[in-house]
């Protein structure tokens, strides 16, 4: 283990596997309270949502979420040092082995959760060590090298806690523990007498964990930062034996504090099984009795009791406090008390006393030399284009898609309403309502089917098989009044003005495949809209494939037919109303009944 690389660092980023709260915001409080530029963690693994809404600082900010590390860009995984496994026990062995598969520059991570299978935690020895990285637990709190990272629970999940402890700057001793508790105890007894902590690890109670104390003390000897070592450990189990030899082999005058847990035990006829699964002594090599003699016979300083303890602590931090003044010096946290999430999050506009915002820019900024297409292209996305053909292509599909006459159903539904003397919100409201997979709601479900076949490599023959043989439509192909004779000119003039690319091409091809079963199976201009918007975000704006899945999921691909045709139902409605015909009753023989 070796923890230069991470000091060396500007900026050390992490993912936590898991949605844990406590965890998550205490590492970003740790991360602000460090005066750091950005948040360490990258992205929480394992979760459903796009984004989740924690604080830096005062402000609320937005975290990537994913299903998996699958769905991370590789420029992402990239800057990923260190990870978090805050799942359940039969988890932690698949997400440790998917972050050391897929994070190539990884150096180390902490498992929480308690009751991971001892095959597992053997089998996640082996593979660290394979591996070059660290692992503690499981059952850990964590790990923190003060001032640089801090993954897990450790030092508190309290922005209190953590300014209270001192660990966001660099300091002296190292703290070294069994269990996750005392490690926060032993942090803050340390702050408490004006000392300071330079790196703290819970290597976690059960009978085999992944990284032993005995590689964190050698961590420890070994760093020229550190000045002395607290070490608390329990009956059970050898390890204190292994540091003992350690320490006594490194000849190092770094002072080594040690209070061994459980020797009450030794009052019982047969030995006790304490809260951790490793503490029981099993033979009287695993008392605490014969372990402290161990470590005292290595010269290490060890305590009678935890008073005792905090003593020869205290003895070991006096010339630091007397340094201080004996006052510690807490972060001011000010800003981090009685934060409370907002309502809405809205990263579209903003209105502070009258002075409204769009993206982030002045209004008035923000539409000069602005086409309505242009402003309502960069609102969709969420930020500007940087592409001039992709804001020409989205400005000729609206309109486009902006009528197609007053036979359709949406435009049919907004002349009734507007008869019934209904308002304009009401009219257009019915004719929105009528969007759906028959009517102008295909081209989010076409984008969807052209990214996934694609993406997936698949043969336009077998694409078109898969949904005949589940005798399902395909979204963007066929046309009521267009065949493969008689083309839809918005086809037509969309294919003559921009060029095809891979998502545009296959959609060619499935459509070669369909007219030969029936002639008004082509591709409509739903299904090209799709094709051509898909190819235009990958080649102009340099969206990836997991990008346009997310657009793709907010139903983006949709709202240019909606937006466009929103334009065509107000005409017909303003129409209707300066004809005043009155109500709209079908005459008797339009409507039958088959008995």
């Amino acid at each position: 283990m070796n923890i230069d690389s991470l000091k060396q660092k500007k900026e050390i980023g992490a993912v936590v596997f898991g949605n844990h709260v406590g965890i998550i915001q205490s590492t970003l409080d740790f991360d602000y309270l460090s005066g750091k530029k950005r948040p360490s963690i990258r992205a929480v693994i394992g979760v459903q949502r796009n984004y989740l809404r924690y604080f830096w600082g005062s402000k609320e900010i937005a975290l990537p979420g994913h299903v998996s590390l699958d769905e991370m860009s590789k420029e992402a995984k990239e800057e990923v040092d260190l990870f978090a496994v805050a799942q359940s026990g039969r988890r932690a062995t698949s997400a440790c082995e998917e972050a050391l598969d897929q994070l190539p520059n990884v150096v180390g991570g902490m498992v929480f959760a308690e009751g991971v299978p001892e095959r597992s935690a053997l089998k996640l020895r082996d593979l660290a060590q394979k591996s070059g990285v660290f692992i503690l637990g499981p059952a850990s709190v964590g790990f923190l090298v003060s001032g640089v990272c801090k993954i897990g629970a450790i030092g508190g999940t309290l922005a209190s806690q953590i300014a209270g402890s001192g660990i966001t700057k660099a300091g002296l001793t190292a703290v070294v523990s069994t269990s996750g508790g005392m490690t926060n105890e032993i942090i803050n007894v340390i702050a408490g007498f004006g000392g300071s902590v330079s790196f703290a690890g819970a290597v976690g109670g059960e009978r085999y964990p992944i990284l032993g104390p005995v590689e964190l003390v050698e961590l420890a000897i070994n760093d020229d930062e550190t000045k002395s070592i607290v070490f608390f450990g329990e009956l059970g189990g050898r390890d204190e034996y292994e540091i003992a030899q350690v320490y006594k082999n490194s000849g190092t005058t770094k002072p080594l504090i040690c209070y061994i847990a459980g020797e009450v035990a030794e009052s019982f006829e047969s030995a006790p099984q304490f809260g951790h699964a490793k503490a029981m002594a099993q033979s009287e090599q695993e008392t605490a009795s014969a372990k402290k003699q161990a470590l005292s016979e290595a010269g290490a300083k060890v305590a009678d009791s935890f008073s005792h303890f905090e003593q020869l602590i205290k003895n070991s931090v006096a010339g630091e406090a007397k340094m201080n003044n004996n006052k510690i010096m807490n972060d001011d946290i000010s800003d981090l008390e009685n934060r409370k999430h907002a309502t809405f999050v809205n990263n579209v506009s903003s209105d502070s006393g009258g002075d409204v915002t769009i993206l982030g820019k002045p209004l008035i900024d923000f539409i000069e030399n602005k086409s309505l297409s242009q402003v309502a292209l960069s609102m969709f996305l969420g930020k500007e284009p940087k592409s001039e053909e992709f804001a020409r292509f989205f400005d000729l599909s609206l309109r486009l898609l902006v009528d197609h006459g007053p036979q359709v159903s949406g435009a049919v539904n907004t002349m009734v309403t507007a008869r019934a003397g209904r308002d304009l919100g009401s009219g257009l409201a019915s004719g929105l309502l009528t969007i759906g997979p028959r009517f102008g709601g295909a081209i989010n479900e076409a984008a969807k089917n052209w990214l996934e076949a694609v993406s997936k490599n698949e043969n336009p023959q077998d694409f078109v098989e898969r949904f005949a043989s589940k005798k399902v439509y395909i979204a963007g192909i066929g046309h009521k009044k267009y065949r493969v004779d008689s083309p839809d000119p918005r086809v037509t003039k969309l294919l003559s003005e921009f060029q095809s690319g891979e998502y545009t091409n296959f959609a060619l091809e499935v459509q070669k495949i369909t007219t030969t079963k029936k002639a008004q199976l082509i591709l409509n201009v739903d299904g090209l809209i799709a094709a051509l918007t898909l190819d235009m975000l990958e080649k102009e704006e340099g969206y990836s494939p997991q990008q346009l899945s997310a657009l793709i999921d907010t139903e983006f691909f949709n709202a240019i037919f909606v937006y466009a045709r929103s334009v065509g139902f107000i005409a017909h409605f303003l129409d209707q109303k300066r004809q005043d015909e009155g109500l709209f009753r079908l005459p008797d023989d339009q409507i039958t009944s088959l008995t």
